[in-house]
């Protein structure tokens, strides 16, 4: 009669020991009324203080708007000169109404002889023709709605392969840049975080970039939020023509690698 080895009858009671011990779950610690009370202020903060200085910000925009247009108004045809009170806003209406008829105006024969006779006023003087030009191509990109700038989302490797961060694409590579890199490039704008207002003009050739599908707002959110606020849903990638597909690495990068 063969006889259990110790080691067996060691790992078959241990196993059994395992069993019949009890497994404890600690419960979960309820936070203090501090603890709560802390949590209750921030989220108070963070709820109210957007609205808060958004309003606070539209209304020292109305304000300065009002102190800079109505003074240019005469006093009889001045509303507030027959009211007890100040109208909020009344300069603000002076100025979409006058920026509305110069548009009008230019609209026309009369206002387009008229604009390009001063354009050629301004582009003989030499400090003031640089500033107006550059002023007037980055309003015109900006404003154009047949334009495409600033209006995609795209992710690059920036600053060093392997690390990736959020761009704008601005338009294709043209002029002598783009005789001078033998490539397909592309002008995006990398912003900095949270200030997207300064930021880098890189030019990236195109197979370099993911496209995105994801909203330019949604992308601006992401980058000024410093990566809290994600986008509500995952972009997909477009696969457009010179963009790399997913998961297929570029020639450049199998030969960093």
């Amino acid at each position: 009669m063969s006889e259990t080895p110790p080691d067996s009858k060691q790992s078959a009671e241990s196993e059994g020991h395992d069993e019949e011990k009890p497994v404890l779950i600690t419960p979960r610690q309820r936070p203090s009324i501090l603890s709560r009370l802390r949590i209750y202020f921030l989220t108070g903060i963070i709820v109210t203080a957007p609205i808060a200085l958004t309003i606070y910000l539209t209304w020292q925009f109305v304000h300065w708007v009002d102190s800079k247009a109505v003074p240019l108004l005469p006093a009889k045809y001045n509303p507030e000169s027959y009211l007890p009170f100040s109208l909020p806003g009344m300069g603000l209406v002076m100025m979409v109404v006058l920026l509305t008829f110069v548009g009008f105006l230019t609209a026309n024969i009369f206002g387009r002889t008229l604009l390009k006779t001063g354009e050629r006023l301004v582009n003989r003087m030499p400090v003031v023709r640089t500033v107006y030009g550059a002023l007037k191509q980055v309003l015109e990109t900006v404003l154009s709605q047949s334009s495409n700038s600033f209006r995609q989302a795209v992710l690059v490797e920036y600053p060093r392969r392997g690390i990736w961060t959020v761009a704008f694409v601005t338009g294709d590579t043209d002029g002598e840049m783009a005789d001078r890199l033998d490539d397909d490039m592309v002008n995006i704008y990398v912003p900095t975080t949270p200030n997207p207002t300064s930021g880098f003009l890189l030019m990236v050739p195109r197979r370099d970039l993911i496209f995105l599908n994801m909203p330019v707002e949604d992308a601006a959110k992401y980058v000024i939020s410093i990566g809290v606020i994600p986008p509500e849903e995952a972009a997909e990638i477009a696969v457009l023509p010179g963009a790399k597909p997913d998961g297929e690495k570029t020639p450049s990068r199998m030969s960093a690698e």
